[in-house]
Formats: structure tokens, sequence, C-alpha cells
């Protein structure tokens, strides 16, 4: 299956823009018309009249993260008290606090309200529930089982949204100590350097070889600052260029494994969202072959990714998931002896949640860890470079000091 990024328009002319999962593009083409669109344009996400990975941290979802959690929450809890789905989605139109978020409700109910399944409604959302979210509801459709379906996709999404929030905030604050200190390392450099070259020039003083490469450096940065700054952000941009390449994000992913701290680290996070997504599934009566289909869109790094799609393939050819998993040899190993143990079990959904659970607990510390120590290296590593440019200028002037005294 591909991600291909579409353009429609519905019954009232309305321009849609969404994503959808589909082995073609003439697939992408049927279902919206089967849904009651018109479509424009479908290309795979892949390609590069995407939006770029920058714009879409601006681009506002009518349900995501904590929103989409609490929506799925109070939705449970609606049905459980005993709440016909209709009254519990009208209900819910009270609570979004955008217009976005209530016309997409808006939509969902009308279509239950017209005879769809709940899992349906959501998929006709262009994009705006996830396939996993899709496809759980369904499962809890045909167990007859929806609200606590519900109930578990919501813990499901709350555990994924706190372990992608530790990640981020693990990273805060040594960014923001970074960027602080790179630039009143360039105010140093571009604004306090020159001035103590200037008074070295009309001293005539004679100069020690590591302050003249202080002051070169200075120079260099008041009178080349705008070059300075801006091939970063060029950088950064062709970065985001390529990351859309697929051959290039699978070289990049399969080095990023292979680096030294943050390759274990990454490969145990995304085990962790692997196991607990098909965990998940399986335990909400989804099939593996479609569970696995749906689990490794939830993978940020494509070689893992890609290693799944060959597992399933294995998997579909009567190899147990232990053993296909453990083909492309990047999988920890603790994962998958604890997935063979749930295969011979016969209880394969409840090992895997346990797996998830063991290798979001050894993230957490390896961050914990990482953090207490990355902090301290860059404010040591950050402190012995100021404390270089300042001895770099003052020397200078001691030694004056004596000469004269």
């Amino acid at each position: 299956m591909t991600l291909y990024r579409y353009k429609a328009l519905n019954a009232r002319g309305e321009v849609l823009d969404g994503q959808m999962e589909a082995g073609s593009e003439h697939e992408v083409a049927q279902r919206l018309q089967e849904q009651g669109h018109l479509p424009v344009e479908a290309r795979p996400a892949s390609e590069g009249g995407g939006a770029p990975t920058w714009r879409t941290l601006f681009r506002p979802k009518p349900f995501g993260g904590q929103r989409l959690v609490q929506f799925v929450q109070q939705l449970a809890t609606l049905l459980a008290a005993g709440q016909p789905l209709d009254r519990a989605l009208t209900i819910l139109l009270d609570l979004p606090d955008d217009a976005a978020a209530r016309s997409t409700l808006v939509d969902v109910r009308d279509a239950v309200r017209g005879g769809s399944p709940l899992s349906q409604a959501l998929e006709r959302q262009h994009g705006t529930f996830s396939r996993l979210t899709v496809s759980m509801v369904s499962a809890g459709e045909a167990g007859g089982s929806l609200h606590e379906t519900l109930q578990r996709l919501a813990d499901y999404l709350e555990r994924s949204r706190a372990l992608r929030g530790r990640v981020i905030n693990a990273l805060i604050y040594p960014i923001i100590l970074l960027l602080m200190v790179g630039l009143s390392l360039l105010f140093l450099l571009g604004y306090v350097v020159p001035q103590f070259a200037a008074m070295y020039e009309s001293l005539d003083a004679e100069l020690p070889f590591f302050t003249q490469l202080v002051i070169g450096a200075g120079t260099l940065v008041r009178d080349w600052w705008l070059l300075l700054v801006a091939l970063p952000a060029l950088a950064l941009w062709w970065f985001d260029r390529r990351m859309r390449d697929p051959a290039f994000r699978l070289r990049f992913d399969e080095r990023l494994l292979g680096v030294r701290i943050a390759g274990p680290l990454a490969a145990k996070l995304e085990t962790a969202r692997l196991a607990r997504t098909l965990g998940t599934l399986l335990g909400n009566g989804v099939p593996l072959l479609a569970a696995l289909g749906i689990a490794r869109n939830v993978l940020g790094n494509r070689a893992l990714a890609a290693d799944v799609d060959a597992a399933a393939e294995e998997v579909k050819g009567g190899a147990g998931l232990s053993i296909a998993l453990a083909r492309g040899k990047r999988f920890p190993r603790l994962a998958l002896q604890m997935i063979q143990v749930g295969e011979e079990s016969g209880a394969l959904d409840a090992m895997l949640l346990k797996t998830a659970d063991t290798f979001e607990q050894e993230t957490a510390q390896a961050l914990d860890r990482m953090l207490a120590a990355l902090v301290p290296t860059i404010t040591m590593a950050l402190a012995t470079i100021v404390m270089v440019v300042i001895l770099a200028v003052l020397i200078p002037i001691y030694d004056l000091t004596n000469v004269i005294g």
C-alpha cells in the first residue's frame, strides 16, 4: 500500500485536500467517487509535489494529539453509558473550539444518521483519522464491543502521545541551550572581538597566534554574518527537500540506525511503537497481515518499515512473525524473543503489549541518561569556547599592562 495525496471536490463544490492509502492512483479515484466526491488529482505523497515538512508543522489538524484522545475517550464513555451513536456524536458537537473540528463531527454524525457505520464515516474525512483508528473502530463494530474498542484506542493514543512528548521534551532544553549560547558566541565574535581588534591595531601590538585566529574569526563573523545565518537555513531547506526523496530517506534512516548511541535508541523507540500498535490491533480482532500493514505506517524510520513490509510477505507465506522480523537484523533481539514467546504461548497480542511496555520504559530511561549527560557536556564545551575567546582578547591587554608597568 502507498500513501497518496489527493485533491477532490465534494457535492458542495468545496476543495478537499487529504491523504489516502491505496494500491494505485486509480483506486484512490475510485474510492473518492464511492464517497460522492469528484477526483481532481492523486499522486504519491513521497513525490516533490507534497507540502514541505516544515510547512506541515503549521497546518492545523481538526483532530490530532490530545484532541483526538479526548474525542475517543468521550465517545467511549457516552456509548458505555447507553447513549445511541448519533446522540453521542451530537453531544460531542459542542466540545470542539474551532469550526474545522466541528464541521468534521457534523459530517461524521450525518453519515452515521444516513446508515453508514462509524468506521466508514471516519474514513470519509479526507485523512483526518488515521488508518489505525478506522481499522480499530471497524473491528469493534464487527465484534459488537465498540465502546470497549474505543477505550483501548484512547489508551493507545494517550500512551503514544506521552512517549512522543517525552522525546520532544528531552530535546527542548539542549536545543535552547545550543541556540542561546551560539547567539552569545556570535555576538562576542561579531561585535566585541572587532572592538578589541581595532584597539590592538591602533597600538601596533604584537599578538599571539591564537589571538590572531580569534580576531580573524570575529572579522569573518562581522563582515559575513548574513551569509553565516543564511547557510544553515539553506542547509535545512536542502535537507528537508532531500528527506522527501524515498531513496535518500531510506539511506539516511539506515545510517541513523548504525550510529552508536542514537541508533539503538531510535530502534527501541520504533520497536515500542510497532509492538504497541500490533498488540492493540490484534487484541481487537484485526488479522495479523492487516495489522502489519497498518502498524508499519506508525514507524518513522523507513529502514525498519521496509523490514516490516518484508516480514509481512514472509508471514503471508507461513513464517512466524519473530523469524520474519529477525531477517532484517535491525529490531532488538529482546523484542524478537518476547514476540516468539507470545507466538508459542498463543498470546501474541498480550506479549506485544508487554514488549511495548518494556521498550517504552527502556527508552524513557535512555532518554533520561542521555539528557543527564548531554546538558553538562554541551554546557562545558560551549563554556570552554567562550572562555578561549575571552582569554584570546584579554591576554594581550595583560601583556601590554606588564610592559607599561
